[in-house]
């Protein structure tokens, strides 16, 4: 379980600045002291890439979940995103 202020390991977020919906996960995991890698695709081409290559698209946020077996998920929803934050996964 992830301790409030505790890196999510296995975590990444992709996202870019001035996307609202980016921007309402970022604010829940700020409000709940998550802390991971930020992969900010507008200012970073290889982060695109990654997300293209690994998720199938360029749509964020993203939620990248890399679990204990190198098993990787891609989490696309907000909403989706926050309440997987919130469970205390990670």
């Amino acid at each position: 379980m992830n301790q409030l202020g505790e890196p999510f390991e296995g975590h990444q977020l992709y996202y870019f600045t001035t996307c609202p919906y980016c921007i309402k996960v970022r604010i829940a995991m700020w409000l709940k002291g998550i802390k991971m890698p930020l992969r900010n695709i507008q200012t970073n081409r290889s982060f695109r890439d990654e997300l293209i290559e690994g998720g199938g698209k360029a749509q964020v946020p993203c939620l990248r979940i890399e679990n204990d077996q190198q098993e990787v998920r891609w989490m696309y929803e907000s909403d989706d995103i926050i309440r997987y934050l919130n469970s205390g996964l990670g």
